[in-house]
């Protein structure tokens, strides 16, 4: 008999219905078979709620069954989120060499670049790029040199912050997330560095 919970089962469940919310994210990567796999992508491709997707491929980014192939594909496309087209990426190189997913990478790098200039100060992005369960796992997995130019990337944008938006938080390797300051701490210093730009 199948643990999935039935509520996730109900294609015409209400996902804003806490019950549905908790039983999606008491879910565990090992606790997923094969017969749930269509239930959790059809979840992805019809939700609006973000957090939804990014559980969802962080469930999945494991699998390597066949129809999560095309599905992470995909998930590539659609994601505008660059953390979550990484996580979409480490379901996808389980299926594709580099060659494949290389003018993924390059969109990506991008725009990266892009987001320097136009969030300058996007730290959270950055963090959750270099988390343990994001770039750094595709590059000790892989050895692929397009993931290795994208983490550098990440890395020299990151280190071209002010030191008041570094090591706020990071991800564990299931992804997620912790804070390594406390949040009045973090909110000072960011503070101190908006009133110092002031004078």
């Amino acid at each position: 008999m199948s643990s999935f919970p039935k509520i996730l089962t109900d294609e015409n469940a209400k996902e804003s219905h806490s019950d549905y919310k908790k039983a999606l994210f008491d879910l565990t990567p090992n606790t997923i078979t094969v017969k749930d796999l269509g239930h959790l992508m059809r979840i992805y491709t019809t939700t609006k709620e973000i957090s939804y997707r990014n559980k969802i491929l962080k469930l999945l980014y494991n699998h390597r069954e066949p129809e999560l192939h095309s599905f992470f594909e995909i998930a590539c496309k659609k994601e505008r989120y660059r953390d979550m087209k990484v996580y979409a990426l480490r379901g996808l190189a389980q299926f594709a060499e580099e060659k494949d997913i290389i003018k993924l990478v390059d969109k990506l790098k991008i725009s990266l670049a892009k987001t320097e200039k136009t969030t300058p100060y996007n730290y959270q992005e950055y963090e959750l790029l270099k988390g343990k369960n994001a770039l750094p796992f595709l590059v000790e997995q892989y050895n692929y040199v397009s993931f290795k130019e994208l983490l550098a990337q990440v890395n020299e944008q990151y280190d071209r912050m002010p030191d008041a938006f570094k090591g706020h938080i990071t991800t564990d390797e299931h992804g997620e997330i912790v804070h390594l300051r406390g949040p009045g701490e973090s909110a000072r210093m960011m503070r101190d560095f908006f009133d110092g730009m002031k004078k």
